[in-house]
Order: structure tokens, then sequence, then C-alpha cells
């Protein structure tokens, strides 16, 4: 059995987001924005938002990020750096919607004048000199905005797109049980005083490679649905992607087939050399937090993941190992 995870709210958030706003506004040296290996929307969307925030403050702000294709709109090329072996001296560093230190991509903790830990993900230890982490925010965007605001800054088209790239992206569109009246708020404030051009961006949000397409068809043959149709499964393998020149951009079809009528969870497995990377959504009361912390992974309740070292067969067997467990725990609690 896996160890419990807090997914209550931080009773000190406000002082907390205060102490954070405090902290920027008053730092002098650079601060360097990073987020986690293959950044997702929230990922890229916060940490942009954040980096353009900071720079407002005539803040000397570094942003190494690797976003997928789908997402590199949000930036400008001069605002990306290559990944940072080391920090530069009295740097701030500021670690984005990260739910582990070793999850953490663009630079290394280790140099680090001074850490701040903003996250949403309940399996966060709270690393750092000051850690603001919350499971009830939808995204890490939210905490992001509270933090803009609180440095008193107005909200710009150029801030508050990529801020709103992360509420949408973590709650699908406002689809995901996630979507809180916190979430529909905050999105209507950065649209409203934002200026967010809103049905252009999530217009925008949904393009993809026409290689995706193909790569999505062939996926859907891989479909499987074990242990008596609860769980929908499909796999990404070098099968899938031969002949294929655009990158791999299948961490959406989890919620794509999440969808599939009578299942209480969604898999995808993609294979990589010797490792399996796991994406699980779940729903009608049980946890993919649960199953992907059995596998050394970890995330939300209703959506986490874990990478696995193993190839896809052997990963098939784990997964569903572990989806059995919460299939009884789930019913041992009901």
């Amino acid at each position: 059995m896996t160890s419990p995870v807090d997914n209550a709210a931080d009773p000190d958030y406000q002082q907390k987001i205060q102490a954070v706003a405090a902290k920027l506004e008053g730092w002098e040296g650079p601060i360097v924005v990073v987020s986690h290996v293959d950044p997702d929307g929230d990922a890229v969307g916060s940490s942009v938002a954040m980096h353009r925030a900071l720079r407002t403050l005539g803040k000397t702000c570094i942003l190494p990020i690797a976003p997928p294709t789908y997402l590199a709109f949000l930036l400008q090329p001069e605002e990306n750096v290559s990944p940072l072996e080391v920090l530069p001296d009295e740097t701030l560093l500021l670690v984005l919607d990260i739910s582990a230190k070793d999850r953490i991509l663009g630079a290394p903790l280790q140099g680090a004048a001074f850490i701040i830990n903003l996250d949403h993900h309940a399996t966060n230890d709270r690393f750092g000199d000051l850690a603001v982490v919350d499971p009830t925010k939808a995204a890490a965007a939210l905490i992001v905005k509270d933090v803009i605001e609180a440095m008193g800054l107005r909200w710009t088209p150029e801030v508050a797109t990529p801020c709103l790239t992360g509420l949408l992206t973590d709650t699908g569109m406002f689809r995901f049980g996630n979507t809180s009246p916190d979430v529909l708020q905050a999105a209507s404030k950065l649209i409203d005083r934002g200026g967010v051009d809103y049905p252009e961006l999530v217009d925008r949000l949904q393009w993809r490679h026409p290689d995706y397409f193909t790569m999505l068809g062939r996926v859907m043959t891989t479909v499987e649905f074990p242990l008596a149709g609860r769980v929908v499964m499909v796999h990404v393998d070098d099968s899938v992607r031969q002949g294929l020149s655009s990158k791999d951009d299948s961490s959406d079809i989890v919620d794509l087939i999440r969808y599939a009528e009578g299942t209480a969870v969604a898999i995808v497995l993609r294979e990589l050399d010797s490792t399996t990377k796991v994406s699980v959504r779940s729903k009608a009361g049980v946890s993919a937090q649960a199953i992907c912390l059995e596998l050394g992974g970890g995330g939300h309740l209703a959506a986490a993941g874990a990478r696995l070292p193993v190839g896809l067969a052997q990963a098939k067997e784990l997964v569903l190992a572990a989806v059995r467990n919460e299939f009884q725990r789930s019913l041992d609690a009901g």
C-alpha cells in the first residue's frame, strides 16, 4: 500500500502568496523560471505568464523551457533559452507545476540562493525556501495568477493569454471535474481585464501537425478494454511513430479515450527505448493518483502519471495490477 497523500487546501495560502510576491518584487538578482519534463499547457502557460510579469517589473528573468510543438506559439523566439547547467550567482529559482524535484527541467536546484515552489500536486513534498502547494487549485496557473495580482500588476494580453492557457488545458477546456467556480471566475477576469481573444486561443490550442492525425489513427487500432471493460487502454510505440516527421504530441490522447462509455480508468502507454511513460485519467471514485503512486509516479486524484523502467508488455502488467488494487480499494471504501 502507498502512503496517504494530503489533498487538502493550504490553510496559509493567502499569506504565502503575499510572501512570494514580496520576495519576487524585492529580489535584485536573476530569477530563473523552470517547470517539469514533458511540459504541458499549464507548465508552459504558467512559466511564460510569470516570466513576462517579472520582466514587466524590470527583473532579469531567464526562461529555459522546451514546449511541445502545439504550444510553441505561446513563446516569442527571444524568450526561451537552452537549459542551464549552472545557475548564475544570486539566482532565485522559481519552480512551477512540478510534482517532484526529480521532474525539474531547465536548471539545477543546486546553487540557487533562494527557491520558491508553486504547485498544485498533492504529491509535492513542499521543497524549497518558500512553498505554496495547494492541491485544490485546478492548475498552477491559478496560483501564478494570484501571485501576479499580489504584485499589483495590471493584466495585459501578453501575460493573460498564457495564464489562461494553463487553466484551459488542465481543465480540459472547462470539461473536467476540476472546473470549479474559482476557475471560471479567474478565466472571466483574464478574458475581460486581460484582453484575451478567447475564441482564437481555444482554436489555436487544438491545432496539431498533420502527422498527429496519422498517429492518432494508428493509436486507435491498439485500443483495449481490459478488466471487464472498466479500463480503456491504448499505446504508442515505434510502430505507431514509424515514418512520422513531427515530434510526439500524443500526450492529450488520454483525454480523448477517457470518454469511452462504461469505463472508470483511461490509460495511455508511451514506450520509448527501454522505458514506458504512463498517463492515467479516472472517474467514478477511482483515484488515478493512487494508481500512479503505486507505480512510483504521482499527480492528482483524477489525472496522474508515472514512468516505468520497463518495456511496453511488462508495463501493461504492472499498470493493470495497480488498477486492480485501486478498484479493490475503492470498492472497500464504498
